[in-house]
């Protein structure tokens, strides 16, 4: 149930009396408008039936923080007793010595607004850092594609072979079903026989031991089947332990995870990196340093994300961008949807030299967008996603880039001149007027 929250008038000084109110987060408070979190929520709770819900602006606040300082739920909320900043930016009239709500409270709230809420929260982080930007500096924009990991170990057959088998003996005897052999001792000397795998004299005994797991595994999970029927809840689970199990080393569409089946074994040709297991995500960056777009998606090809990228990015800023400068990754797109897209290739005979130069600039300033992309991986918790399945990909990414430009405007007005940071920007712009 949904309620106002009774704002009570302290006979003392106000929490936003005692602060610095030149501090970014006191600043950046002031400047999202909340009202439209409330407006755009409410019609998710009971107006009439149910425990009263924590205000809906704490919870968008906590959701910002969390990604904003780069934390787990739990040290979010543990910090929020501890910060008055965060306590304010979540609209609390007074200091508040205990914890705002529980740690799984945040997850409830992310699945009730789902992807379009946090996209919601986006499209606001947007509108703040917009606020002072002319509207031809989004005329030009880069756009690039990484990797969001998966929060899962790195897949082997054997770590899956050995997960299928533990969680199949967990279930019979969570259920207890009849077994005619747990391989406990069979299991032990599996495991012992494959460790060391990559000495010379251990590599045919390590092998070997695999094929042994496979097969442990393959007769406890058929076992499990015939015991628990045709209608089971577990129908779904054992489905993908059959599929595990006849994956081969070239097949296709494989699943590297249990819990996370939808993850994606995706090469970037990264020296230290080799495959990274998750979903590819693209990130558009305009010629002043903002994100206007972030988008999820499983493993397409780099050229077939650029539609529903800019689609994103004219639905949050209702502008269309006229310039969309990527990598190589993009060649085969000239233009998409009235945009044109400009890739790194050799200059035309027909080019002037000041065109060869201009575009020159333009590749230049598009490298601008990988820095970006590693903040947002190090310091706004991209680099590893917590959240389940795929819409846990969107919402995660979606934060990520929420948060970061909560920070980037909150740092520049405190520490720049605005006046100074505008003409600043007005100077990295590309004139639209000549052609390129």
């Amino acid at each position: 149930m949904i309620t106002k929250p009774h704002i009570t008038p302290s006979l003392f000084s106000s929490l936003s009396d005692m602060l610095n109110q030149s501090h970014p987060l006191y600043k950046l408070a002031d400047k999202i408008d909340w009202a439209k979190f409330d407006t755009a929520f409410a019609p998710l709770y009971c107006q009439n039936n149910g425990r009263p819900a924590k205000p809906i602006r704490l919870m968008c606040g906590l959701l910002i923080l969390k990604h904003l300082r780069n934390l787990s739920d739990e040290s979010l909320v543990e910090q929020w007793s501890e910060n008055a900043y965060y306590q304010y930016f979540c609209g609390m009239p007074e200091f508040v010595p205990g914890a705002p709500c529980a740690s799984s409270e945040l997850v409830h709230f992310r699945n009730r607004i789902g992807e379009k809420g946090i996209e919601l929260i986006f499209q606001e982080s947007i509108r703040v850092n917009n606020e002072e930007d002319d509207d031809r500096h989004h005329d030009v924009a880069f756009i690039d594609s990484t990797v969001q990991e998966k929060n899962i170990t790195y897949p082997t057959d054997a770590k899956l072979h050995k997960k299928i088998v533990r969680k199949v003996l967990g279930i019979v005897h969570e259920l207890g079903l009849p077994l005619r052999q747990s391989y406990t001792f069979v299991l032990k000397r599996v495991y012992r026989d494959q460790r060391f795998r990559n000495h010379p004299k251990n590599r045919n005994k390590a092998l070997k031991a695999d094929r042994k797991l496979r097969t442990i595994a393959g007769g406890l999970v058929r076992e499990l089947k015939r015991n628990l029927g045709e209608h089971s809840l577990y129908n779904k689970l054992i489905e993908r332990f059959e599929a595990i199990l006849a994956q081969r080393r070239h097949s296709g569409k494989k699943i590297y995870s249990i819990h996370e089946p939808d993850v994606q074994c995706i090469s970037k040709g990264k020296e230290h990196k080799k495959y990274e297991f998750g979903n590819k995500v693209s990130i558009i960056r305009s010629a002043t340093g903002i994100i206007l777009g972030a988008q999820s998606f499983r493993n397409e090809y780099d050229g077939h994300t650029i539609e529903a990228s800019l689609a994103q990015v004219e639905r949050l800023t209702q502008r269309k961008i006229k310039i969309l400068a990527g990598d190589r990754g993009y060649r085969g797109k000239k233009e998409v949807n009235g945009t044109q897209i400009l890739i790194p290739d050799a200059p035309k005979p027909s080019d002037s030299r000041y065109q060869k130069r201009k575009k020159h600039k333009i590749f230049c300033k598009r490298a601008g967008i990988e820095p970006t992309i590693g903040h947002l991986k190090s310091d706004y918790r991209l680099g590893r996603n917590f959240y389940k399945g795929v819409t846990g990909d969107a919402v995660n990414l979606l934060l990520a880039a929420a948060g970061s430009l909560q920070l980037q405007k909150s740092h520049e007005s405190s520490f720049i001149p605005v006046q100074n940071n505008k003409r600043n920007a007005k100077r990295e712009v590309i004139d639209e007027s000549i052609p390129v």
